[in-house]
């Protein structure tokens, strides 16, 4: 077997994605997930984790509720730390070993964010789950995905969506929108694309770390990718 094109990954999780019409946190698809990351974890590959909060709170819309906006974004990296944990549980069950390390102390579930601490165990076999974003309000999990990536140097983001890649418009509402294959930076953020947000794409250009937007419902995808195969679309 050849080895994978990526040594390290930073893997980007919606927290829509975890969960269905009937559960906020889908125990299938958490087993779904966990078995394709066992996947790529066998080949080789240190893999990190960022996850979103979206399925429990959206820290943005809580003004809708007469929240304070930074009061409701602290709510949101508690929603990361809640989805972070169930994430590790599946990934427990699957036999792996992992450490969940958070922005903001939540010291009775896991350790805070130390980046040689985090390194260590990325080289020790361990799967890290970023939780509780960046620690401060007003940034997105997306651009804590960017942020983190670039801090334990991994080699690339995966972003996985329920669509298989970055397309002209929404694939679900737009019957003749096509995918992307490659893109450039300058282009995702001058054709808005709403992909991931203006910061997160910046934080990747400036520090040479690409981004691979690709479906990670359909099974074997993430290990191909991680293969070197035509996977989503490359943003670099």
């Amino acid at each position: 077997m050849k080895d994978p094109k990526y040594k390290r990954i930073l893997l980007k999780l919606s927290g829509e994605s975890l969960s269905t019409d009937g559960e906020v946190i889908d125990p299938n698809i958490l087993g779904q997930y966990a078995a394709e990351i066992k996947k790529v974890h066998d080949l080789g590959v240190e893999v990190a984790i960022v996850i979103g909060g979206g399925n429990i709170f959206r820290g943005a819309s809580a003004a809708k509720a007469g929240i304070d906006r930074v009061q409701g974004d602290y709510m949101g990296m508690l929603a990361t730390v809640i989805n972070g944990m169930a994430v590790q549980a599946s990934l427990e069950k699957q036999g792996l070993y992992t450490r969940m390390m958070t922005a903001i102390k939540v010291e009775a579930v896991c350790e805070p964010f130390i980046r040689r601490r985090a390194m260590r165990h990325l080289e020790k076999g361990r799967i890290v789950i970023f939780g509780a974003g960046t620690g401060n309000p007003y940034f997105t999990t997306d651009s804590t995905a960017s942020l983190r990536a670039i801090e334990i140097e991994a080699d690339v983001v995966l972003k996985g969506t329920r669509v298989d890649g970055v397309y002209t418009a929404d694939p679900e509402k737009d019957p003749t929108a096509t995918r992307y294959t490659q893109l450039s930076f300058e282009e995702a953020i001058s054709k808005g694309l709403k992909i991931m947000d203006t910061t997160a794409f910046t934080l990747c250009q400036e520090n040479k770390v690409p981004i691979i937007v690709f479906d990670m419902n359909k099974e074997g995808n993430l290990a191909a990718l991680v293969s070197g195969e035509d996977v989503g679309t490359l943003i670099s």
